[in-house]
């Protein structure tokens, strides 16, 4: 397996390849927290986990020709063909090997934001895609 330092970031939905990003924040799990103020125990107060939240995952790249295959997933959310679905993103070395990987289930698109135009500008063209979900597991066996 390769070193730590991550490259590029493979996205499938439902399986189907909606290719390499350059940026991926999350995954991240929170979970809410409930004092519990134990009578005579005057050195701390105990917490005990609650209800996890899970936040947005947003994937950032340069605008490429995956790009219309992610425009096309969202128009099917938008027309209704699209249920939740699961996602899977795999994260790569700077030799292209895998070097981990996270499934998601019941993911919905929360936004997709395209690039900002300036002639005056020399900047990449970039897509940033959100989505929700409800839960995320490490993938397991060969990526």
């Amino acid at each position: 397996m390769g070193d730590a330092l991550t490259h590029l970031f493979h996205v499938t939905l439902d399986w189907v390849d909606i290719g390499l990003w350059t940026e991926c924040s999350g995954p991240e799990v929170e979970y809410e927290m409930e004092d519990v103020v134990e009578g005579g125990q005057n050195f701390f107060v105990h917490k005990l986990p609650g209800r996890m939240t899970f936040k947005p995952i947003t994937l950032k790249r340069p605008i490429n020709e995956d790009s219309f295959k992610l425009r096309k997933y969202m128009a099917s959310v938008i027309i209704g063909s699209a249920v939740r679905s699961t996602a899977a993103i795999t994260v790569y070395d700077s030799e292209l090997a895998p070097v981990m990987g996270w499934s998601f289930i019941d993911v919905i698109p929360r936004s997709w934001k395209g690039p900002s135009f300036n002639a005056g500008d020399e900047k990449v063209a970039i897509e940033e895609f959100v989505f929700e979900h409800h839960g995320f597991d490490l993938m397991t066996g060969s990526l």
